[in-house]
Formats: C-alpha cells, structure tokens, sequence
C-alpha cells in the first residue's frame, strides 16, 4: 500500500485556504492535471463527485465527509489505470498567521495493472502533483 502525505504552512487564513483546495479547478495548476471539476450537477459538500484527468489517467472521486474550514475526505471511486484508493484527506488547522495543510492518501494498484511497480511510479508521480498543488496555493494567496 501507498501512503502520501505532504503538508505545508500557507500564510493565508484557513477560510480560503479551505475554499482554494476544495475547488477541483485549482488542481489544474499542477502541470501533469488537464482538468479537473464536480461533475454536472454536483456543488461542494459531502456526496458530490468531482472528476480529474490528467496525462494518462482519469478519476472520479466522492467527497466522503465536508467539514468547512476544517477538513474534506474523499475517495476515488472510479479510475484509469486501476486505482484502489483507501481514502484521501485534507487537514486545515491555523497556525500563526497562517494555515497548516496536512494531506494524506492511501492505495493500491492491482497486480493486473502492474501492482508495486505502477504503485513506484505513481506514489511519485501523485506526490509531486500534491507539493505543485500546494505551492500554487500559497502562490495565489500568500500577501
């Protein structure tokens, strides 16, 4: 099993650090993310889906749990290659002036798809596409 956790500290108040990672488009700033967005019909909170493709994979993703400027769970319920995800979350707890993100993921690849080896090159793949994520947060609203 995969677990990637990365964390930084945004000097932004947890209210729109929130509501700046919660937003699928902004994963977009990531360069491996094509597009990304709830689907048709879908508003933030928990139950909505939101699809990301990016260069050689799509997902789909339930968010399993909303909890404004708190934290949001969600898990991929459907992907390209095969994705078996244990779930994902996003922590935010102000600190200092600032805002602590703490993002975590679990999964696996099957065998089928090439199991530890697909998992190698994803778990970097994925890591790097959170820190890019990250770093475009603070970029857009750090002061």
């Amino acid at each position: 099993m995969v677990e990637i956790h990365v964390e930084r500290t945004i000097a932004a108040p947890v209210e729109q650090v929130f509501d700046w990672l919660a937003d699928p488009v902004n994963f977009t700033t990531a360069p491996l993310v094509l597009k990304a967005g709830y689907a048709k019909g879908c508003e933030p909170g928990a139950g909505a889906f939101r699809e990301v493709t990016g260069v050689g994979m799509w997902g789909r993703e339930e968010i399993t749990a909303y909890d404004r400027p708190h934290s949001y769970s969600y898990l991929i319920v459907r992907a390209f290659p095969r994705f078996d995800h244990r779930g994902g979350t996003m922590t935010f707890t102000p600190s200092g002036d600032g805002t602590h993100v703490d993002w975590r993921s679990n999964y696996t690849h099957p065998v089928y798809v090439g199991g530890t080896l697909t998992e190698a090159l994803s778990s970097r793949l994925l890591r790097s596409t959170f820190l890019r994520i990250l770093s475009a947060c603070a970029r857009a609203l750090e002061q």
